[in-house]
């Protein structure tokens, strides 16, 4: 079916920050599938994983216990400091799960309160109840009808969240930093406050980390940048390194699931929380933090060099996931034309481009990035 526009070409393998088409042309990936592909393309770590895991056992089904579960849910409580963890297969099933476990506990806890509170520019999924919490235009009648539960309140704004906080509200539901709204990144005493504020008024604060969890931003997640603790908080894409895995983690006052009210047939397999582990344990590396962070710098530098080239261009972000705005609407032009040069870049927004490089990217991998995306970005604002 149909789902989007994709160029005529056919990929066919990946290794690193390098993918491959079919006619055996090479592509330099800031992309990374979204922001999935932490460790690149192909990763040893993933590949070995897989295998061994293979040949010992796929999955038994979630009715029973899994060593590989196990041990991972273990150290994802270890490093978040938050008590119960949910696996499943994609962001989207892991922000309907934080949904469903917000409103139960507002039935035992709030009064059967329900209403969640969302933020303009957010991106939560693509399921039904996600697309309902999710700021997309025409996304409320697209499926209509809408899911109802959801309160729109302007990113950012702590007064006006404050204000829209009644008896009925269970939860605000934000991501630390906005990844499909162009890479937004709140001001410093915005998340402090909004977690004072949510415990003063007895609702549940859930962090979606889908996109920037996993190291993403420099720390494993990203609201570590604001020294906090959600109730909730839901990660995926760089969870996987590429295999399809994702999470739900809560504290253990917040996890009111009794059996039977939630599941999935493929949740929690060995297989996949097998490689989850081990991309947990690469990522936690001192060395690897190390030589992400130089990189992470190493690039953030050189987009600040070429902003600084044009009023109205600046950088913003943290770590692995930058963006640059434009001063005229042009990125897709940008994406385009990179994409015809042999790189991979993301246009988010009308005159926002989005990088989202494996942190495994070298720094002679950043500047041949920048020298073919200079050239291209100087023709496009200057035409």
């Amino acid at each position: 079916m149909y789902i989007t526009p994709r160029p005529n070409v056919v990929m066919t393998r990946g290794d690193g920050a390098w993918l491959w088409d079919e006619d055996g042309r090479r592509y330099l990936d800031f992309v990374q599938g979204w922001a999935v592909n932490c460790l690149g393309h192909a990763p040893d770590v993933v590949r070995d994983t897989l295998a061994s895991q293979a040949g010992r056992l796929i999955t038994p089904s979630p009715a029973y216990h899994n060593r590989p579960q196990i041990e991972f849910a273990a150290r994802l409580c270890e490093e978040s400091g938050l008590d119960r963890v949910f696996f499943c297969n994609s962001g989207a099933e892991a922000n309907e799960g934080a949904i469903k476990l917000a409103r139960k506990w507002g039935l035992e806890k709030r009064d059967g309160a329900g209403e969640i509170i969302t933020l303009t520019g957010a991106f939560h999924g693509r399921t039904l109840v996600t697309m309902a919490a999710t700021d997309k235009p025409g996304w409320d009648s697209l499926f209509g009808p809408a899911m109802p539960g959801f309160r729109r309140v302007e990113f950012g704004d702590l007064d006006a969240i404050k204000a829209a906080i009644g008896k009925d509200t269970v939860a605000v539901m934000l991501e630390p930093i906005q990844g499909e709204a162009g890479v937004v990144t709140p001001e410093d005493d915005f998340l402090p406050a909004l977690r004072k504020l949510t415990r003063e008024c007895g609702v549940l604060l859930i962090l979606d980390e889908i996109q920037t969890g996993m190291g993403r931003t420099g720390p494993l997640f990203a609201h570590r940048h604001w020294n906090l603790e959600p109730d909730i908080m839901t990660l995926g894409k760089g969870i996987g390194a590429g295999v399809p895995l994702a999470a739900l983690l809560a504290s253990e006052a917040v996890s009111c699931f009794e059996a039977g009210d939630q599941g999935g047939t493929y949740n929690g397999n060995p297989l996949m929380t097998a490689v989850g582990l081990a991309v947990l344990e690469t990522l936690c590396d001192p060395k690897f933090v190390e030589h992400a962070k130089h990189v992470s710098e190493c690039l953030i530098a050189g987009l600040d060099e070429l902003a600084a080239g044009f009023e109205g261009m600046g950088v913003r972000g943290l770590g692995h996931l930058l963006a640059i705005t434009l001063p005229k609407p042009c990125s897709k032009s940008i994406a385009a034309r990179c994409f015809d040069a042999g790189l991979l870049i993301n246009a988010p927004r009308p005159n926002v481009l989005r990088f989202m490089p494996a942190l495994t990217t070298l720094e002679e991998e950043v500047v041949e990035m920048l020298a073919i995306l200079r050239p291209i970005v100087v023709d496009e604002i200057n035409r």
